[in-house]
Protein backbone atom coordinates (compact mmCIF):
# COMPACT_ATOMS: atom_id res chain seq x y z
CA UNK A 1 0.00 0.00 0.00
CA UNK A 2 2.21 2.67 1.31
CA UNK A 3 5.45 3.68 -0.94
CA UNK A 4 6.06 6.83 1.43
CA UNK A 5 6.21 7.09 5.01
CA UNK A 6 5.91 10.88 5.89
CA UNK A 7 5.04 11.51 9.88
CA UNK A 8 3.54 14.57 9.42
CA UNK A 9 3.94 15.84 13.32
CA UNK A 10 7.21 15.63 13.58
CA UNK A 11 8.65 16.77 10.18
CA UNK A 12 10.96 13.44 9.61
CA UNK A 13 10.30 9.93 7.76
CA UNK A 14 8.93 7.40 10.12
CA UNK A 15 9.16 3.73 9.29
CA UNK A 16 5.64 1.62 9.78
CA UNK A 17 5.99 -0.37 13.04
CA UNK A 18 4.97 -3.81 13.43
CA UNK A 19 1.05 -4.34 14.32
CA UNK A 20 0.08 -4.90 17.24
CA UNK A 21 -1.04 -8.08 18.58
CA UNK A 22 -4.54 -6.88 19.57
CA UNK A 23 -6.47 -3.94 21.50
CA UNK A 24 -5.33 -4.64 24.86
CA UNK A 25 -1.57 -4.56 23.88
CA UNK A 26 -2.17 -1.15 22.05
CA UNK A 27 -3.52 0.23 25.24
CA UNK A 28 -1.05 -0.91 27.22
CA UNK A 29 1.58 0.08 24.90
CA UNK A 30 -0.63 3.52 24.51
CA UNK A 31 -0.35 4.35 28.14
CA UNK A 32 3.07 3.91 28.07
CA UNK A 33 3.91 6.27 25.44
CA UNK A 34 1.96 8.93 25.63
CA UNK A 35 3.30 12.01 26.62
CA UNK A 36 1.73 15.20 28.59
CA UNK A 37 -0.64 16.44 25.62
CA UNK A 38 0.28 20.21 24.79
CA UNK A 39 -1.93 23.17 25.37
CA UNK A 40 -3.25 23.06 21.65
CA UNK A 41 -3.71 19.66 21.72
CA UNK A 42 -5.86 19.60 25.05
CA UNK A 43 -7.63 22.54 23.00
CA UNK A 44 -8.14 19.86 19.80
CA UNK A 45 -8.94 16.93 22.15
CA UNK A 46 -6.59 14.85 20.61
CA UNK A 47 -3.65 13.97 22.67
CA UNK A 48 -0.73 13.27 20.44
CA UNK A 49 2.72 11.58 20.89
CA UNK A 50 4.26 12.09 17.47
CA UNK A 51 7.18 10.53 18.40
CA UNK A 52 6.22 7.26 19.28
CA UNK A 53 4.03 7.48 16.11
CA UNK A 54 0.79 7.49 18.01
CA UNK A 55 -2.28 9.88 18.04
CA UNK A 56 -5.47 9.59 19.75
CA UNK A 57 -8.44 10.61 17.04
CA UNK A 58 -10.99 11.16 19.81
CA UNK A 59 -12.22 14.63 20.61
CA UNK A 60 -13.68 14.58 24.71
CA UNK A 61 -17.66 14.03 25.33
CA UNK A 62 -19.26 16.81 26.75
CA UNK A 63 -22.34 18.38 27.08
CA UNK A 64 -21.41 21.43 24.59
CA UNK A 65 -20.63 18.50 21.58
CA UNK A 66 -21.66 19.54 18.33
CA UNK A 67 -24.82 17.62 17.59
CA UNK A 68 -26.20 16.75 13.83
CA UNK A 69 -30.02 17.98 15.28
CA UNK A 70 -30.35 20.46 17.92
CA UNK A 71 -31.82 18.71 20.92
CA UNK A 72 -29.67 15.50 20.73
CA UNK A 73 -26.96 17.05 23.14
CA UNK A 74 -25.82 14.60 25.81
CA UNK A 75 -26.48 15.60 29.29
CA UNK A 76 -24.96 14.88 32.30
CA UNK A 77 -25.51 15.16 36.25
CA UNK A 78 -23.24 13.77 39.40
CA UNK A 79 -25.24 11.06 40.77
CA UNK A 80 -22.90 10.57 44.09
CA UNK A 81 -20.30 12.27 45.64
CA UNK A 82 -17.17 10.86 47.92
CA UNK A 83 -18.38 13.40 50.89
CA UNK A 84 -21.97 11.88 50.37
CA UNK A 85 -21.70 8.65 49.57
CA UNK A 86 -17.60 7.44 49.16
CA UNK A 87 -17.64 7.27 46.19
CA UNK A 88 -17.67 9.70 43.18
CA UNK A 89 -20.41 8.80 39.31
CA UNK A 90 -22.28 10.75 36.98
CA UNK A 91 -25.44 9.58 35.30
CA UNK A 92 -25.23 10.36 30.96
CA UNK A 93 -28.23 10.79 28.99
CA UNK A 94 -27.16 10.84 25.24
CA UNK A 95 -28.20 9.56 21.95
CA UNK A 96 -25.63 6.67 20.79
CA UNK A 97 -24.03 9.17 18.24
CA UNK A 98 -22.69 11.53 20.11
CA UNK A 99 -18.79 13.00 20.25
CA UNK A 100 -16.24 10.21 18.39
CA UNK A 101 -18.58 7.52 17.28
CA UNK A 102 -19.49 4.31 15.34
CA UNK A 103 -22.09 3.78 12.94
CA UNK A 104 -22.59 0.37 12.77
CA UNK A 105 -24.50 -1.28 9.95
CA UNK A 106 -27.46 -1.35 11.60
CA UNK A 107 -27.86 2.49 12.07
CA UNK A 108 -29.80 2.54 8.02
CA UNK A 109 -29.92 -1.26 7.35
CA UNK A 110 -32.11 -2.86 8.12
CA UNK A 111 -30.89 -6.50 9.45
CA UNK A 112 -27.68 -5.34 9.60
CA UNK A 113 -25.26 -6.02 12.62
CA UNK A 114 -25.52 -4.36 15.88
CA UNK A 115 -22.41 -2.89 17.48
CA UNK A 116 -21.95 -5.88 19.56
CA UNK A 117 -21.68 -7.77 16.25
CA UNK A 118 -18.57 -6.13 14.75
CA UNK A 119 -15.34 -7.97 15.01
CA UNK A 120 -12.17 -6.73 17.36
CA UNK A 121 -10.43 -7.70 14.02
CA UNK A 122 -12.66 -5.30 11.61
CA UNK A 123 -12.18 -2.54 14.09
CA UNK A 124 -8.08 -2.73 13.50
CA UNK A 125 -7.43 -1.31 9.99
CA UNK A 126 -4.65 0.34 8.37
CA UNK A 127 -5.40 3.53 7.84
CA UNK A 128 -5.40 5.78 4.91
CA UNK A 129 -5.91 9.12 5.05
CA UNK A 130 -7.48 11.63 2.12
CA UNK A 131 -6.79 15.48 2.76
CA UNK A 132 -9.26 17.81 1.06
CA UNK A 133 -8.54 20.44 4.05
CA UNK A 134 -7.73 23.20 1.47
CA UNK A 135 -10.56 22.54 -0.77
CA UNK A 136 -12.71 22.50 1.87
CA UNK A 137 -11.75 26.00 3.79
CA UNK A 138 -12.59 27.14 0.26
CA UNK A 139 -15.85 24.59 -0.17
CA UNK A 140 -17.48 23.96 3.01
CA UNK A 141 -19.99 21.59 0.75
CA UNK A 142 -17.22 19.80 -1.00
CA UNK A 143 -16.86 15.59 -0.78
CA UNK A 144 -14.08 13.39 -1.16
CA UNK A 145 -14.37 12.38 -5.33
CA UNK A 146 -12.78 8.96 -7.01
CA UNK A 147 -10.59 11.35 -8.50
CA UNK A 148 -9.34 11.85 -4.79
CA UNK A 149 -8.68 8.31 -4.39
CA UNK A 150 -7.21 7.78 -7.41
CA UNK A 151 -4.55 10.83 -6.84
CA UNK A 152 -3.88 9.50 -3.29
CA UNK A 153 -3.41 6.04 -4.99
CA UNK A 154 -0.89 7.55 -7.74
CA UNK A 155 1.17 8.93 -4.84
CA UNK A 156 1.08 6.38 -2.09
CA UNK A 157 -0.09 3.19 -3.26
CA UNK A 158 -3.02 1.28 -3.89
CA UNK A 159 -5.75 1.18 -0.54
CA UNK A 160 -5.69 -2.03 0.94
CA UNK A 161 -8.55 -4.33 1.14
CA UNK A 162 -10.19 -3.99 5.00
CA UNK A 163 -8.50 -0.19 5.36
CA UNK A 164 -9.90 2.71 7.18
CA UNK A 165 -10.19 5.81 4.63
CA UNK A 166 -10.63 8.61 6.74
CA UNK A 167 -11.23 11.88 4.99
CA UNK A 168 -9.31 14.87 6.78
CA UNK A 169 -11.00 18.43 5.88
CA UNK A 170 -9.56 20.15 8.77
CA UNK A 171 -12.90 20.63 10.30
CA UNK A 172 -11.61 19.56 13.83
CA UNK A 173 -10.36 22.76 14.33
CA UNK A 174 -13.95 24.22 14.30
CA UNK A 175 -15.15 21.71 17.30
CA UNK A 176 -15.54 24.63 19.72
CA UNK A 177 -17.82 26.42 18.04
CA UNK A 178 -20.79 24.37 17.17
CA UNK A 179 -22.26 26.51 14.81
CA UNK A 180 -19.18 26.56 12.22
CA UNK A 181 -18.79 22.78 13.05
CA UNK A 182 -22.38 22.33 12.08
CA UNK A 183 -22.17 25.11 9.08
CA UNK A 184 -25.33 26.05 9.51
CA UNK A 185 -26.52 28.45 7.31
CA UNK A 186 -30.03 30.77 8.06
CA UNK A 187 -32.61 28.31 6.97
CA UNK A 188 -30.80 25.52 9.17
CA UNK A 189 -29.31 23.99 6.49
CA UNK A 190 -26.05 22.55 7.42
CA UNK A 191 -22.71 22.81 5.49
CA UNK A 192 -19.60 20.73 6.17
CA UNK A 193 -17.65 18.12 3.83
CA UNK A 194 -17.77 14.55 3.63
CA UNK A 195 -17.45 11.60 0.95
CA UNK A 196 -19.08 11.60 -2.30
CA UNK A 197 -21.58 8.74 -3.03
CA UNK A 198 -19.43 7.86 -6.06
CA UNK A 199 -16.14 7.68 -3.81
CA UNK A 200 -17.80 5.29 -1.32
CA UNK A 201 -19.23 2.95 -3.77
CA UNK A 202 -15.39 2.82 -5.15
CA UNK A 203 -14.17 2.32 -1.95
CA UNK A 204 -16.40 -0.55 -0.74
CA UNK A 205 -16.52 -2.08 -4.21
CA UNK A 206 -13.11 -1.94 -5.68
CA UNK A 207 -11.05 -1.71 -2.65
CA UNK A 208 -13.02 -3.95 -0.02
CA UNK A 209 -12.71 -1.31 2.80
CA UNK A 210 -13.54 -1.76 6.25
CA UNK A 211 -14.80 1.68 6.44
CA UNK A 212 -14.92 5.13 6.13
CA UNK A 213 -14.05 8.01 8.94
CA UNK A 214 -14.47 11.92 8.81
CA UNK A 215 -14.05 14.64 11.01
CA UNK A 216 -16.78 16.17 10.88
CA UNK A 217 -20.50 15.07 12.05
CA UNK A 218 -21.64 12.96 9.26
CA UNK A 219 -19.65 10.39 6.20
CA UNK A 220 -22.61 12.13 3.95
CA UNK A 221 -21.56 16.04 3.31
CA UNK A 222 -24.48 18.09 5.57
CA UNK A 223 -26.30 19.10 2.59
CA UNK A 224 -27.23 15.58 1.96
CA UNK A 225 -30.85 14.35 2.57
CA UNK A 226 -30.37 10.75 1.27
CA UNK A 227 -27.12 9.68 3.15
CA UNK A 228 -26.66 7.63 0.37
CA UNK A 229 -23.17 6.89 2.15
CA UNK A 230 -24.77 5.56 4.82
CA UNK A 231 -26.69 3.12 2.94
CA UNK A 232 -23.88 2.02 0.92
CA UNK A 233 -21.80 1.59 3.82
CA UNK A 234 -24.48 0.04 5.72
CA UNK A 235 -25.99 -2.57 2.95
CA UNK A 236 -22.00 -3.39 2.52
CA UNK A 237 -22.17 -4.56 5.73
CA UNK A 238 -19.69 -1.54 6.46
CA UNK A 239 -19.20 0.80 9.36
CA UNK A 240 -18.33 4.38 9.69
CA UNK A 241 -16.71 7.20 11.92
CA UNK A 242 -17.25 10.40 12.61
CA UNK A 243 -16.04 13.23 14.47
CA UNK A 244 -12.61 11.77 14.50
CA UNK A 245 -10.07 14.21 16.22
CA UNK A 246 -6.23 14.84 15.08
CA UNK A 247 -6.41 13.63 11.75
CA UNK A 248 -3.84 16.75 10.48
CA UNK A 249 -1.15 14.69 12.59
CA UNK A 250 -1.40 11.19 10.95
CA UNK A 251 0.99 10.24 7.96
CA UNK A 252 -0.84 9.47 4.68
CA UNK A 253 -0.25 5.96 4.81
CA UNK A 254 1.44 3.90 7.10
CA UNK A 255 -0.74 4.36 10.06
CA UNK A 256 -3.20 1.48 11.48
CA UNK A 257 -5.99 2.65 13.75
CA UNK A 258 -7.68 0.53 16.86
CA UNK A 259 -10.99 1.44 17.33
CA UNK A 260 -12.50 0.90 21.15
CA UNK A 261 -16.41 0.38 21.17
CA UNK A 262 -18.60 0.05 23.77
CA UNK A 263 -20.73 -2.74 22.66
CA UNK A 264 -24.06 -1.86 23.57
CA UNK A 265 -26.79 -3.89 23.24
CA UNK A 266 -28.49 -3.82 19.73
CA UNK A 267 -26.36 -1.01 19.50
CA UNK A 268 -26.89 1.44 16.20
CA UNK A 269 -23.28 2.36 17.05
CA UNK A 270 -21.72 4.40 19.95
CA UNK A 271 -18.98 6.28 21.21
CA UNK A 272 -15.55 5.11 20.84
CA UNK A 273 -11.92 5.48 21.76
CA UNK A 274 -10.24 5.76 18.74
CA UNK A 275 -6.32 5.37 18.58
CA UNK A 276 -3.86 5.37 15.18
CA UNK A 277 -0.61 3.92 15.41
CA UNK A 278 2.32 3.92 13.18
Amino acid sequence: MCTEHVGRASGKAVTRRAAVTGGAALAASGVAALSRPSAAAATSGALTAARHGLVDLTHPLTTTFPVYALGEEAVRRTATTIEDDGYYMQRWRLYEHTGTHVDAPAHFSPGGRYATQLTVQELRAPAAVIDISRRAARNPDTVVTVDDLRAYERRYGRIPGGAAVLMHSGWADKVEDPDAYRGVDEDGNLHFPGFGAAACEWLVHKRGVACLGVDTLSTDRGLSTTFAVHVTLAEADRYGLENLAGLSSLPPCGASITVGLIPLEEGSGGPARVVARW
